[in-house]
């Protein structure tokens, strides 16, 4: 990996031909409130990193968060989780981009966990500060660890463009389009509380129905 670098809203970025074949990959298949999004995630993590004093694969964090989001639309049917069916489109762009099988599956894996903080954030580093960036972005965890002017900074660069209501919105299209996707993850909330006659399998009901005796 070459050591170009560029700056994105005050933040230094790689410059490398990998990263900008993902860039140009996202600017053709998000919205333009998700591009921001991705890119905001991108730019929150290395920043989180920078932090922290963090070491990471720059490419990798870059590409995890730039294709975290490829299958949130309203064409998504499954038949996995969304976040799932995009690791493997993640994954697979590495890939043929000559990336190597282990800078692959952490790929993979950053886009496969960056709604599940719970698992994300104690993996790899790139794995963590994927999903770290990606869920200060959504959520607003780690808020305060970024300095304002530099929250400011990147939102002014790549506004939110009403992203709360409009990631509302497809997160229901997906409840409706593919509700057996939902049930073991946040989508499930979204399903319970806006998409009317949603109701998601129990936990307790899968372990008591198990095929055993006890």
């Amino acid at each position: 990996m070459r050591d170009d670098k560029r700056i994105l809203a005050g933040v230094v970025v790689p410059d490398t031909e990998l990263v900008r074949r993902a860039i140009e990959y996202a600017e053709r298949v998000y919205e333009p409130y998700l591009f921001n999004h991705v890119v905001r995630s991108w730019l929150f993590a290395v920043t989180l990193a920078r932090i922290q004093d963090i070491k990471y694969d720059s490419e990798v964090v870059a590409l995890g968060t730039l294709l975290h989001d490829v299958t949130l639309n309203t064409s998504f049917r499954g038949p996995r989780r969304f976040e799932v069916e995009g690791a493997d489109i993640a994954r697979s762009f590495a890939l043929d981009a000559g990336v190597s099988d282990s800078r692959a599956q952490l790929i993979w894996d950053s886009v496969a966990l960056n709604s599940t903080p719970s698992i994300g954030l104690y993996k790899e580093p790139e794995v963590a500060l994927c999903t770290a960036g990606v869920c200060l972005d959504v959520v607003g965890l780690q808020y305060d660890r970024i300095p304002a002017a530099d929250r400011k900074a990147i939102t002014d660069a790549y506004p939110r463009l009403g992203m709360k209501r409009k990631m509302t919105s497809c997160f229901c299209h997906m409840v409706e389009a593919a509700p057996e996707t939902t049930y073991d993850n946040f989508l499930r909330d979204f399903g319970m509380r806006y998409v009317p006659g949603y109701e998601g399998p129990s936990s307790v009901d899968f372990v008591m129905n198990a095929p055993f005796e006890s």
